[in-house]
């Protein structure tokens, strides 16, 4: 009989069910695991939460040892563009960026309204900075402050137009050695000789009408033309910050053992004090923190909590994400919130992957319909609230899926994805019903199931709104943020232009994300908490697997891996006693 089954057996025939009413159960003895190793603390998971977590529980001389699911390091973290949204941060200030604790509450306060409670409002904005600190002196990532990328409700109070977030700087993989070949691979890959920051994403999309454009791509190359006569292994985005804090594990002497999933919390004396894997028991003398990610690809955990339609499809998150941290709280007790949300994005479901659509929505000369031929929503607006839209309107207004309209003139003018202007789409694309292409708007409506008349009147009345660079329909442009991923050189409105060339193409929209949001209940110290508030001893959480700070919103680029780090440093800090 398997270490697992003998314990889970061991709860299955009531073990411990009082304790289990009570909220903490009793699994195996320690006599039943075969033992692998005691630390001070186990931590679940190698994402941006669970490496932070680990590398202060290290730089406070406590052993720590990562338990990694995947054959890889990084998790979403390292798909990701890894912005990084913390107000007054040393990067921000450093850049002159205008931003005080009081705006910052302000805005906070304003984004989240009252889903989540002000002790952890104010432990996200209080220990945020610091832990950017405290990752620059104890690991090579530098930042870079993200010019320009609004805050995505720059219009409430202590808004910033011009932003918040940061990203990392360049890396050099090489400093990791042969533990390299472990990083996760990113959701899409750089094209070959270049060096591109997330930030640059906005200028190369323009490169082929804008001057700026064109120097951003000769700049993104003469980076990579640097790196290559250095013979460096250049890292941006989400591979730098993953790798900056894996070098900042191996220099601490930090462990991550890969290919170790969590099967069960272990717990000794109603404290939670290790982790079972499949392989026996790692020990924990003071706790063990889960940044184990979320359940977006745990089909039934979707279905259990979120609406319809949903999968598993569609999401970008790493794909050892099921909720594992999550369930086995859970199964002692812990209390979870914000399960039916996510990250959200609309993506295009590509044959190979989905496409977590940014600026191709946003970009003037296009608009998105529903299923009835009519706009419904700002289309530039933040991505998550597409979607919240999306699944509001959908069971009395279809809109699931949704699809993006464009013309000639907009593939003539701006990259898709990695599509460059004027070049053909990918024949795939069009027979998997991702794409659709045809000469008149009756032809393309028929091709999308969509009523002729009602697609011809919403790009009429689209098209005389463009003309006149106003939108009061849904007020695509009325927010800063609405221009980011627009064309400046499109007047009076960036984010408006007719559609008038033909072919036209309909790209399928769907409800996409980054992750999901919900997860265990945690206070203001990152502690689990029950659903009567007390605390689950010895366990905590941060990142996805923990119900996130930002609530039902998104304050800004980087509002996921921004507070998974900070609660993952205040996770370790607290266990260190030095919170």
């Amino acid at each position: 009989m398997s270490v697992t089954r003998r314990h889970l057996l061991a709860v299955g025939a009531g073990a411990g069910a009082a304790a289990v009413a009570a909220g903490v159960q009793q699994g195996a003895s320690a006599a039943d695991l075969p033992p692998l190793g005691t630390y001070d603390i186990v931590v679940i998971g190698s994402g941006a939460a669970g490496m932070t977590a680990a590398l202060t529980a290290a730089k406070q001389g406590l052993s720590t040892v990562v338990l990694e699911k995947a054959p890889t390091f990084g998790g979403s973290a390292a798909r990701s563009g890894a912005g990084i949204w913390i107000p007054n941060n040393p990067v921000l200030l450093a850049a002159g960026v205008p931003d005080t604790p009081a705006k910052a509450a302000a805005y906070l306060a304003a984004v989240v309204g009252p889903d989540v409670p002000a002790a952890r409002q104010r432990a996200f904005l209080a220990h945020g900075p610091a832990m950017i600190s405290f990752v620059l002196a104890n690991s090579p990532l530098r930042f870079r402050w993200m010019e320009g990328y609004s805050d995505y409700y720059p219009e409430l109070p202590g808004g910033l137009p011009n932003g918040r977030s940061i990203e990392p700087d360049q890396l050099d993989g090489k400093i990791l050695g042969a533990e390299l070949a472990h990083l996760n691979p990113p959701y899409l890959d750089v094209p070959a000789g270049l060096v591109v920051f997330s930030a640059d994403y906005k200028w190369l999309a323009l490169s082929a009408v804008s001057v700026k454009g064109a120097a951003v791509a000769a700049e993104c190359l003469a980076r990579g033309t640097k790196a290559a006569l250095l013979g460096q292994t250049p890292l941006t985005m989400g591979q730098s910050l993953a790798a900056g804090l894996r070098k900042g594990l191996l220099d601490a002497g930090v462990p991550v053992r890969l290919n170790t999933p969590l099967t069960e919390l272990y717990v000794e004396n109603g404290t939670v004090a290790g982790a079972v894997t499949p392989g026996g028991l790692y020990r924990a003398r003071r706790g063990v923190i889960v940044g184990s990610g979320g359940f977006e690809h745990n089909a039934a955990m979707r279905a259990q909590y979120q609406r319809q339609p949903i999968g598993t499809e569609w999401t970008v998150g790493a794909k050892e994400n099921t909720g594992d941290g999550i369930r086995a709280g859970q199964r002692l007790g812990a209390d979870v919130a914000l399960m039916d949300d996510a990250w959200w994005g609309p993506a295009i479901p590509l044959p190979d992957e989905p496409y977590f659509c940014l600026a191709e929505r946003t970009l003037p000369g296009g608009l998105v319909v529903n299923a009835a031929g009519r706009r419904f929503v700002n289309e530039a607006a933040p991505y998550s609230d597409v979607v919240h839209t999306m699944y509001e309107r959908n069971p009395t207004d279809p809109d699931i899926p949704a699809w993006l309209i464009v013309d000639q003139n907009y593939r003539n003018r701006y990259l898709f994805r990695d599509i460059a202007p004027t070049f053909v789409l990918p024949d795939d694309w069009y027979g998997s019903g991702a794409a659709h292409k045809a000469w008149s708007f009756d032809a393309l409506a028929a091709s999308i199931g969509a009523p002729a008349t009602a697609l011809r009147t919403t790009v009429d009345r689209f098209n005389s709104l463009a003309l006149k660079g106003d939108d009061p329909d849904f007020g695509r442009g009325d927010s800063a943020y609405d221009h980011y991923y627009t064309d400046p050189s499109v007047l009076p409105n960036s984010c408006l232009a007719p559609l008038w060339l033909p072919p036209y193409y309909a790209f399928r929209l769907v409800p996409g994300d980054l992750g999901t949001k919900g997860g265990l209940v945690t206070d203001a110290g990152a502690r689990v908490l029950r659903p009567d508030g007390s605390v689950v001893p010895g366990l905590y959480a941060a990142g996805n697997a923990s119900a996130a700070v930002m609530g039902h919103s998104y304050a800004g680029a980087g509002s996921t891996i921004g507070p998974a780090m900070t609660f993952g440093y205040i996770a370790a800090r607290d266990l260190a006693g030095v919170l």
